[in-house]
């Protein structure tokens, strides 16, 4: 029996299952809206100094998502950089159209495409040039690793040039992208036509917007010319009239007739002009604009009709016969001082705009006489006289040969002032009368006043008080060198590296100068800085000025005229009072070469590090000439200085403890290290006090382990002094002059294919007995310089004071041309260290903070470096002539392990095991008497005292340095020497543990 199953009523109606799904579908679309707004804040917001979980600072989180943000934004930027930028506009696209129900069923095949439109993205971005920001935090591309690795292998791969091949790169990746945009946001065929029409309709109505506001314009151009023209017709009619009426007034007798002053304004009539070229166009109607302002002309054509409005003309008919009368006679005045003027206006002439009591502007009077514009003409009774305002023009004394314009007679006219308005109308002669051969640096201001009152109205210039120059210099960062530019966009090399088992280190281990605070005095700062100071040397009786003031990173400098007179040692006598005064830590005065003014150097109130990659990565230092650059540090304006240690060709270092002497030792060598390979440049380097250069042990470029014996360091510059002479030999048998042309001479066999050959002693002649030599032939090698760095000075020379003068005499004397050069440090400039010979052979000197002037003299020869900052302040002497400041980069133990450790990856040192071993005998020998030491050898003289000594020893079968000592009467050292002799040739034994010795000898 079959059983019908009842239908059962589903829980929810079919309305309501729909208004479900779309509310999911809409808090689906807000969730993704959040997310793409957080991830579009996270990226737009990223930089590369804050902290995450790859790199860990105390600098505060600037992202906008915090600190999350930075963890998540920064490994994303090193990935794929920006083409991040796609995942947070894939997540906004599918947030709206999931909120406007649109394509929300797309969405499945189309979001599988995303990553590849993040790669996509990745790669556009990596074919962009970074800017200078950029690859000076990053050591990648716009595009990331990802991108640069993609970029990188399709580049090897296109068979054209790497240039042509980033921008077609660029442009396909670019195409690529926008069409993987529009198919992962969801986008249809329908919805991608009607974005096409709404552009296209929208461009349409732009362009016929555009079109018809042009249009506009136009018609109303033309409008306004039309009125120019009829307006300019109507005033020459005007003129026209006007001489009619003046040859009738000439034809009249003239009569005198008693008119009321108190009438009102007469009409003004226009006087031609004089034959003169037409000019027309805007510019032409300028210099009407210099003309007095009379309210009574209105009817005068302006450059703008259509802004200006005309007064109500008022015909001679309307006036009395008295009036008319007169007005004729102000006429007749007026074209007899028209009469007097040149003819033709000056275009140079400036805009003088009033807005005051009817300014007076000045033309060029070519007879300064006085009255010299008007014409002779009769004398005026009270009767013919106008009556207008009494005026007077002073004119200024610097002016000779300008006089003003007259004002234009009126009668009646009360002394009121105008209005602005009416200071912008023109005057009774046309522009085209004004004078035009006046210079422009001729028409000064007039200086006017009334008869009424001449104390109010008269106007005397005042001088504008003196500023200070203030040479600011570039904030703009300076151009990067060609291996930062290579460094910055690896991809895109200028040049490939010469050397393929040696790499130089990279820019990007030193510390990112981006990071460093600039601080800048605006100009209105030094300004009362610099009256300060002139006001503190005033009251100590220094008269001058400031006349400069360059401000620099760490000192500003002020520059001082002295008045005449003054001595220059007398103001560097103030140094410490104007400290005082100017509530400075210090302050250093000294001469300016080759000006005559007096450089007051005071600190800045927030010093400025200096950046040790920074100048790494100058032009000066990178694409430099230099065969040993040393990077100094900045000048007091700011600009990098680079010396080079091989014309200096040795430097003397001298400061206290903390002055930044060591700093300034590692950044040497690191210039040496970041621009000289080990083939180029060896070092030997010299550390009694065992701390400062013992991290540079195991890098290529040292000849021995890092010295730190101070007997050791005798022997290593013995060594050195060795090295020279060989070097010498070598060069004088090719015939050169400097290791220079040695090495040239060297490449240029080595390009050849050419060998170089020597002789070599392989025996003696059975049959003579005379030596027999052969000619061998060996290649070819290039000279390295040798640069040795000695840390500490003083304490080698209190052991071994006499060998460590004679050897650096030497050295200094002679090591040039062999390409070897000296760098010694002390913390203690005195005279015992720091010795005459020494001295005189150091010409190159630089100093730091030291205790006192006396310490300061005796490494500069003058005062002023006791009056340093420290923390890398310096003088720097060159070659013995002027004194340059030089404040020095910064660089880190940090900085510099890292650099040493990318340089022992290329394997150990070939150490040289002579520099510390010492040579043999016989060349030790010929070192020491080259040096003018004693040898320790026997000559003739200590040949007979060993003798004698011997004889003692058999006879007496005694042997004791104090025995000998007193038995021939000699030193103790001597004595000594005698007794170790016997003990090497066998004649004494060494002596036990009570110090005797057993004569080996038996008894004669």
């Amino acid at each position: 029996m079959a059983f019908q199953t009842r239908s059962r009523d589903p829980l929810l109606d079919s309305n309501m299952q729909a208004a479900i799904e779309k509310r999911g579908k809409e808090l689906i679309g807000i969730a993704l809206l959040g997310l793409g707004l957080m991830a579009a804040a996270m990226i737009g917001s990223y930089t590369p100094d804050d902290p995450n979980w790859m790199v860990s600072t105390d600098a505060p989180v600037q992202n906008w998502m915090g600190r999350m943000g930075a963890s998540v934004a920064a490994p994303l930027f090193m990935v794929v950089g920006w083409g991040g930028v796609a995942l947070a506009v894939t997540l906004l696209a599918w947030g709206v159209r999931f909120l406007l129900h649109q394509g929300a069923e797309r969405v499945i095949g189309r979001i599988v495409f995303a990553p590849v439109l993040i790669a996509v993205g990745s790669v556009y971005a990596a074919t962009l040039v970074p800017g200078a920001e950029w690859r000076a935090t990053h050591s990648f591309g716009l595009g990331g690793l990802f991108g640069d690795t993609v970029m990188g292998a399709l580049l090897t791969l296109v068979p054209i040039s790497s240039h042509f091949a980033v921008k077609l790169m660029s442009l396909l990746m670019a195409i690529g992208m926008l069409a993987l945009g529009t198919f992962v946001c969801g986008f249809s065929r329908a919805e991608l036509q009607r974005a096409g029409r709404f552009l296209l309709v929208g461009l349409i109505l732009a362009y016929g917007t555009l079109a018809s506001l042009l249009g506009r314009g136009a018609s109303s151009g033309v409008q306004a010319a039309l009125s120019y023209r009829e307006k300019r017709a109507a005033a020459a009619e005007q003129a026209r009239a006007a001489e009619d009426d003046t040859a009738w007034f000439g034809q009249e007798e003239e009569e005198p007739q008693m008119f009321e002053t108190d009438v009102t304004a007469p009409p003004p009539i226009e006087v031609a002009a004089p034959a003169a070229p037409t000019k027309t166009g805007l510019f032409s109607r300028v210099p009407n604009l210099i003309r007095r302002a009379d309210p009574d002309l209105a009817n005068a054509p302006m450059p703008q009709p259509e802004l200006v409005e005309s007064a109500p003309q008022i015909s001679d008919e309307d006036l009395p016969g008295d009036d008319r009368i007169s007005q004729k006679i102000a006429n007749a005045v007026r074209v007899r001082r028209a009469a007097g003027q040149p003819p033709e206006p000056d275009p140079n002439l400036p805009l003088t705009k009033g807005r005051g009591r009817r300014p007076e502007p000045l033309v060029f009077n070519p007879d300064p006489a006085p009255h010299a514009g008007l014409p002779p003409e009769p004398p005026l009774t009270a009767a013919h006289a106008p009556a207008a305002p009494a005026e007077f023009s002073a004119e200024a004394p610097a002016a000779p040969g300008l006089s003003q314009v007259p004002p234009a007679p009126t009668v009646g006219a009360p002394a009121a002032d105008t209005g602005y308005g009416a200071d912008l109308e023109p005057d009774r002669v046309p522009a085209e009368e004004l004078p035009t051969h006046a210079p422009a640096e001729a028409a000064e201001p007039a200086i006017t006043a009334r008869a009424e009152q001449p104390a109010e109205g008269l106007t005397i210039p005042v001088a504008e008080p003196r500023k200070v120059v203030v040479e600011q210099p570039q904030r703009r960062a300076p151009e990067p060198s060609t291996r930062a530019k290579a460094e910055a966009q690896p991809r895109l090399a200028f040049e490939e590296n010469d050397s393929s088992d040696f790499d130089l280190p990279p820019l990007s281990l030193l510390a990112n100068p981006a990071a460093v605070e600039r601080h800048h005095l605006s100009d209105e700062a030094l300004e009362e800085n610099a009256r300060m100071l002139e006001s503190v040397l005033d009251d100590y009786g220094v008269k001058g000025e400031i006349v400069s003031v360059r401000p620099g990173p760490v000192v500003t400098m002020y520059e001082l005229e002295p008045a005449p007179g003054l001595k220059a040692s007398r103001v560097i006598g103030l140094a410490d009072d104007i400290a005082r005064s100017m509530s400075a830590l210090s302050a250093r005065v000294s001469t300016v070469p080759g000006r005559s003014v007096i450089g007051i150097e005071l600190p800045n109130e927030k010093r400025e590090m200096v950046s040790f990659r920074e100048i790494l990565s100058s032009r000066d230092y990178g694409d430099g000439t230099q065969n040993l650059p040393l990077a100094l540090g900045k000048d007091i304006g700011g600009d990098a200085m680079v010396a080079d240690l091989s014309k200096m060709p040795h430097l003397l270092i001298a400061g206290t403890t903390g002055s930044g002497k060591s700093v300034a030792i590692n950044t040497m060598i690191l210039s040496l290290l970041y621009k000289l390979t080990p083939d180029e440049c060896r070092l030997i380097m010299i550390d009694p006090k065992m701390l400062e250069l013992s991290v540079y042990d195991g890098i290529p470029h040292l000849l021995s382990p890092v010295v730190t014996d101070p007997k050791k360091a005798v022997v290593a510059l013995k060594w050195v002094v060795g090295e020279m002479e060989d070097r010498y030999r070598k060069m004088s048998k090719m015939g050169v002059r400097n290791i220079a042309g040695y090495n040239g001479r060297v490449k240029e066999a080595l390009a050849k294919g050419e060998m170089f050959s020597r002789t070599v002693q392989t025996g003696f002649d059975d049959d003579t007995g005379e030596p027999v030599f052969e000619t061998e032939e060996f290649a070819p090698e290039a000279l390295p310089y040798i640069v040795v760095i000695v840390d500490e000075m003083a304490d080698l020379m209190m052991v071994a004071g006499k060998e460590i003068e004679a050897c650096i005499q030497r050295l200094a004397q002679m090591a040039r041309a062999s390409g070897i050069h000296l760098i010694m440090a002390t913390q203690r400039p005195s005279v015992d260290v720091i010795t005459g010979t020494i001295k005189a052979n150091f010409p190159t000197r630089i100093s730091f903070q030291v205790t006192g002037k006396i310490d300061s003299r005796t490494i500069l020869g003058e005062m002023g470096a006791e009056q340093l900052l420290g923390m890398g302040d310096m003088l720097y002497m060159a070659g013995g002539a002027k004194i340059t400041r030089c404040h020095g980069p910064f660089v880190s133990d940090e900085e510099v392990e890292e650099v040493v450790t990318h340089l022992k990856q290329f394997g150990p040192p070939a150490y040289v095991g002579t520099v510390l071993d010492g040579p043999d005998d016989e060349k030790a020998d010929d070192i020491d008497a080259v040096l003018g030491l004693s040898t320790g050898g026997n000559t003739t003289g200590e040949d007979a005292l060993y003798d004698s000594a011997v004889q003692i020893v058999i006879k007496d079968r005694k042997c004791s340095t104090s025995y000998i000592q007193r038995k021939l009467a000699i030193g103790y050292n001597k004595a000594a020497r005698l007794v170790e002799q016997m003990e090497d040739e066998g004649l004494v034994s060494p002596a036990n543990h009570v110090g005797k010795r057993e004569i080996l000898v038996p008894e004669q």
